[in-house]
């Protein structure tokens, strides 16, 4: 026997009950609904079907006097009720397959455990180490720490507030505290607010922020000056790059710093990418490269000026990339 008319039996047998004894109450109603029932306006539309057979439905079953004052007509015949509840287990149906974005919120929120206190700490720790990463690989990017440095420059000529540019640290050892320590300083709140009405959170420690910005701008200017001397591919360069990032992943920048700053190698790969797919569809559509040819020889070789020189040597497609040899060029030196 299939959900559905499992559902239409028992929603049967509801109605025979209620054309029985005159009534229905909302627990018996409740009872043989199923559990994925828990609209509000499901369950009105359910209740509102019930009355329209002439079958009342009450919070607590009434008494005879009661019942009595009234009664309204529940002679409905057999294939009436089978109408109904077949009508009723559609509406069930469609609740329980419903695709509202909504709903499916409603109905599935229930069976998800709400995060505790340690759960939070936990998705806040792992959230603060992937930025100290992101902070980390963006110090090996050019401009990057220059553009926080030029910052740091306007608040000490007073151009700029401290907190505009910075709003804490991210230091892993920083302590976070626990449920219990959260509501003992719920609790102590009151009291600490009549004695300490004049205190003002006025953002980051000054004096920590000058040490901190001081060690990176010391760090900065060592590793640019081996980048410019040895390049960035370089050991030593790597090297002081690491140092550099080490530094630059515990500060806790305000969006409008950082979000500059993280948006500029996310634009130049955007741009980059561009570059490889207009090289790539004049190889493989414009010069019938074959597009495992092309994938084989032009990773790792993208900014190399000899990768299209060599490929001119092949007889099926070499005349038709020589003859576009300078516009590969061009586009290689953007991607460079």
């Amino acid at each position: 026997m299939t959900d559905v008319v499992q559902q239409q039996s028992r929603l049967k047998d509801l109605i025979a009950k209620g054309k029985e004894q005159g009534y229905l109450t909302y627990a018996e109603v409740n009872d043989h609904l199923p559990q994925d029932i828990s609209d509000p306006d499901q369950v009105e539309d359910i209740i509102q079907m019930i009355n329209d057979m002439g079958i009342q439905v009450f919070e607590v079953a009434p008494d005879t006097d009661d019942l009595l004052m009234t009664e309204g007509d529940s002679s409905a015949d057999d294939i009436a009720a089978a109408e109904a509840a077949a009508a009723l287990a559609a509406v069930e149906t469609e609740a329980g397959r419903t695709t509202d974005p909504v709903r499916m919120y409603m109905r599935e929120m229930g069976t998800v455990e709400l995060l505790t206190r340690e759960g939070e700490i936990v998705i806040a720790k792992r959230i603060e180490e992937g930025i100290r990463e992101m902070l980390s690989a963006l110090a090996h990017y050019p401009g990057a720490v220059k553009k926080i440095l030029d910052e740091y420059e306007l608040v000490t000529k007073g151009e700029r507030r401290l907190a505009d540019i910075m709003v804490g640290y991210l230091d892993p050892a920083d302590h976070v505290p626990s449920a219990a320590e959260v509501a003992e300083k719920a609790a102590a709140a009151p009291a600490a607010a009549t004695s300490d009405d004049d205190e003002v959170d006025t953002g980051p420690d000054p004096v920590k922020a000058k040490k901190r910005f001081t060690a990176l701008k010391r760090q900065y200017n060592k590793a640019e000056k081996i980048v410019t001397a040895k390049g960035r591919t370089d050991k030593a360069a790597i090297k002081e790059l690491e140092k550099l990032g080490e530094l630059f992943k515990f500060f806790k920048f305000t969006p409008r710093v950082s979000d500059p700053v993280t948006d500029s190698p996310r634009n130049i790969l955007v741009a980059v990418r561009d570059q490889e797919r207009e090289i790539m569809h004049m190889a493989i559509k414009d010069c019938g490269m074959p597009r495992k040819d092309f994938i084989a020889s032009f990773q790792g070789s993208e900014s190399d000026a000899k990768w299209i020189t060599r490929l001119t040597r092949k007889k099926e497609y070499g005349p038709k990339l020589a003859a576009k040899k300078e516009t590969f060029l061009r586009l290689q030196r953007r991607i460079a």
